[in-house]
C-alpha cells in the first residue's frame, strides 16, 4: 500500500501525518481517520491502510503533535499498568475542539493534492477519535459526506465541547457503532447523543455491537475479529454510498 509522510502546518504547530493511497492511477475520494488514545502505532497505521485498500485515499494525523516526540505505545501494557498515568499527558494535549479546529489545516492539505476527487470527504474515529471525527464533521459541515464513529466515547456530556453541541451543523451521513457494557458511552448517553441528531434532521445509524470497548483495534487485548469485520463492512458500505470509491 503506498504511503508517504506529510507534515501539515496547523495554527499550534507541524502535526505528523501519514498519508495512504490505493495502488493505482487516482483520483479517490478522501477519508481523515483519527486515532484512539493510543496515539500512532503499526495498529493506527494498518488500520489506515487497510482503508485505503477499500478505494481512498487516508489521511493519518497525530493527534497528539503538541505533545511532541512520545514512543509508541502498546495497549496490552498500557492497560496493564496504569493507563491515566500513561495517556493522561498525552490526552490533556488535545480534545474534540482542538482536533476539529486542526481540521482545517488537514483539509487544506488535501485541497493542495491533484489525487484527491471531490471536495466532500469521509471521517472515521476510533475511541476518542469517534468524538473527534464528528465535531471535525460539525466544524466544516460543507466538507464531510459521511462519517463513522466505532466505540467513540463521551459523545454527550455536559462539557462545552461535547459533540452533541455541535450536530446541529452536520450535513454528513452518521454511523455510530457502539460497545456494549461501555462506561465511555452508557445507554443514557447514547439516548441523549441520538436525540440530538434526531433533533437536528442530521441521517444517522447507530447500532450496538456485541463486543466490548476498543473490538476494532487489532492490537487490543480485546479486539474481536469477527465484530470487527462487521465494523468494516458498515465502514465501506458507508463510504463507497455516501463518497464513492
Amino acid at each position: 500500500m503506498p504511503a508517504e509522510h506529510a507534515v501539515i502546518q496547523t495554527e499550534d504547530g507541524l502535526c505528523p501525518t501519514d498519508v495512504f493511497t490505493p495502488a493505482g492511477p487516482g483520483p479517490w475520494p478522501a477519508v481523515i481517520f483519527y486515532g484512539d488514545a493510543g496515539g500512532m502505532r503499526p495498529a493506527m497505521r494498518d488500520m489506515a491502510a487497510r482503508l485505503a485498500d477499500a478505494g481512498h485515499l487516508v489521511l493519518l494525523p497525530d493527534l497528539y503533535y503538541r505533545y511532541g516526540p512520545y514512543a509508541p505505545l502498546v495497549p496490552a501494557e498500557v492497560f496493564a499498568g496504569n493507563p491515566a498515568a500513561i495517556l493522561g499527558p498525552l490526552i490533556a494535549t488535545t480534545g474534540t475542539d482542538k482536533a476539529a479546529r486542526d481540521t482545517g489545516a488537514l483539509l487544506s492539505y488535501l485541497d493542495t493534492r491533484g489525487d484527491v476527487a471531490g471536495t466532500r470527504i469521509g471521517a472515521v474515529g476510533f475511541c476518542m477519535g469517534g468524538g473527534i471525527a464528528v465535531a471535525a464533521a460539525a466544524t466544516y459541515p460543507t466538507r464531510f459526506a459521511a462519517v463513522a464513529s466505532f466505540h467513540g466515547g463521551r459523545l454527550a456530556t455536559d462539557a462545552p465541547q461535547s459533540p452533541h453541541w455541535l450536530v446541529a451543523t452536520l450535513q454528513a451521513e452518521i454511523y455510530i457503532a457502539s460497545a456494549e457494557n461501555d462506561d465511555s458511552y452508557p445507554p443514557a448517553m447514547a439516548r441523549r447523543f441520538e436525540a440530538a441528531l434526531t433533533e437536528a434532521g442530521v441521517r444517522y445509524q447507530s447500532e450496538e455491537y456485541p463486543a466490548p470497548h476498543g473490538w476494532m483495534v487489532p492490537d487490543f487485548p480485546v479486539h474481536d475479529a469477527l465484530q470487527a469485520q462487521r465494523g468494516w463492512d458498515a465502514m465501506r458500505a458507508l463510504f463507497a454510498r455516501t463518497l464513492g470509491a
